[in-house]
C-alpha cells in the first residue's frame, strides 16, 4: 500500500460497508472501485509516507493532523493537509451513503433542517446548487455550526479541507470531485447530484446530529479518531 514497513502504517484503508455495485444505478460500480480502491487507498498511503520521518504525528488521528496543521513540519504540512483530507473526507462519505438510503431525514434532524430552511425541500436545493457551483473539486456538506446556536448550514470546501477546520460539524456529505461521477456522468455534475439524494444515508447524518450536541473542538476530534479506528 505504500513505502513503509506494514508495522509502520499508521493509517488503513476502511473498508466499504457495501459492495462495490450495491449503490446502483445511482453510483456505479467501476467509479465505486476506482473511487475507494484506488484514490482513496492513494491518500491512506501517501499520508503514510508523508509522516515516515514523524512517528510522533503518526500516533494521531487524521482529524487531529488537519485541526493541527500549524504543529505539522512545513515540509511536510502540504502533502499531510491533502492526504490527511482525503482519507478523512472518504471515510465519512463511505458511511454517508447506504444502499437502503435515500428519503428523508426523521426526529430531530428532520426538526433542525425544517428549522433551518424551511423545508427538507430548500435545503435540498440549496445542497445541490452549493455543489454545482463549487469551482473545481471539493466537497458539499450539512454542517452544524459550533457557534450560532448550532445552526444547520450547507457548507463547501475545496480540496480536501474538512468542515472541523472551519468551526463546522459535519453530518451529512458529498463528493465533487470529478473522479466521485465522471465515468457516468460525464460533465454532469448535477445529474450526479440529483440522483445521490437515492443513496443519502439519513441514519447516518441523525447519528453525528446526535454527536454534535457536545461541540468542544476536542470532543469532535475525539469522535473523528474514534471514526477512523471503527472503520479500519
Amino acid at each position: 500500500m505504500d513505502n513503509l514497513e506494514a508495522g509502520q502504517s499508521r493509517y488503513l484503508l476502511p473498508a466499504l460497508p457495501y459492495d462495490h455495485a450495491a449503490l446502483e444505478p445511482y453510483i456505479d460500480a467501476r467509479t465505486m472501485m476506482l473511487h475507494h480502491d484506488k484514490h482513496h487507498a492513494s491518500y491512506v498511503a501517501n499520508l503514510n509516507s508523508a509522516l515516515a520521518k514523524y512517528p510522533e504525528l503518526r500516533e494521531r488521528t487524521a482529524t487531529w493532523l488537519l485541526l493541527n496543521l500549524c504543529k505539522i513540519p512545513e515540509e511536510a504540512r502540504t502533502a499531510v493537509r491533502n492526504n490527511a483530507g482525503g482519507h478523512l473526507n472518504h471515510s465519512m462519505l463511505w458511511r454517508a451513503m447506504a444502499p437502503d438510503g435515500g428519503g428523508e431525514p426523521t426526529g430531530a434532524l428532520a426538526d433542525a433542517i425544517k428549522r433551518d430552511f424551511r423545508s427538507f425541500g430548500q435545503f435540498r436545493v440549496r445542497f445541490a446548487e452549493a455543489g454545482e457551483k463549487l469551482f473545481g473539486s471539493g466537497w458539499v456538506w450539512l454542517t452544524r455550526v459550533q457557534k450560532d446556536g448550532g445552526k444547520l448550514k450547507v457548507f463547501t470546501t475545496s480540496g480536501h479541507d474538512n468542515p472541523l477546520m472551519h468551526g463546522h460539524f459535519p453530518l451529512l456529505v458529498n463528493d465533487v470531485w470529478e473522479h466521485a461521477y465522471y465515468l457516468k456522468h460525464e460533465n454532469r455534475r448535477a445529474d450526479y447530484l440529483k440522483g445521490w439524494w437515492a443513496v443519502a444515508n439519513w441514519k447516518e447524518a441523525a447519528r453525528r446530529y446526535e454527536l454534535s450536541d457536545d461541540s468542544a473542538e476536542q470532543e469532535w476530534e475525539g469522535e473523528g479518531g474514534h471514526l477512523l479506528k471503527a472503520a479500519d
